[in-house]
């Protein structure tokens, strides 16, 4: 086995499988954190329109009518 480390072209070769492997790998790692940025940019806006629904509902009930009379005037009024 030491044979192989004493022949430079073969110590060359090694050196460069190396460094493309390690390239390569960086790319991956890359690759992979660009997909999860996508899916957490995906949730953030999933997570803004629950939001903005649920801040719709609770505008709406707060101008709801508070009872029957406040209703019929409400209608009366063409305030509907």
């Amino acid at each position: 086995m030491g044979w192989l480390l004493a022949m430079p072209w073969l110590r060359r070769l090694g050196m460069y499988a190396a460094a493309a492997g390690a390239f390569v790998a960086a790319l991956a790692a890359l690759l992979r954190s660009g997909e999860r940025s996508g899916q957490l940019l995906e949730q953030l806006e999933q997570e803004r329109e629950v939001s903005d629904a649920r801040q719709r509902m609770l505008d709406a009930a707060h101008d709801r009518p508070r009872g029957r009379d406040d209703l019929a005037r409400r209608m009366r009024d063409g305030e509907f």
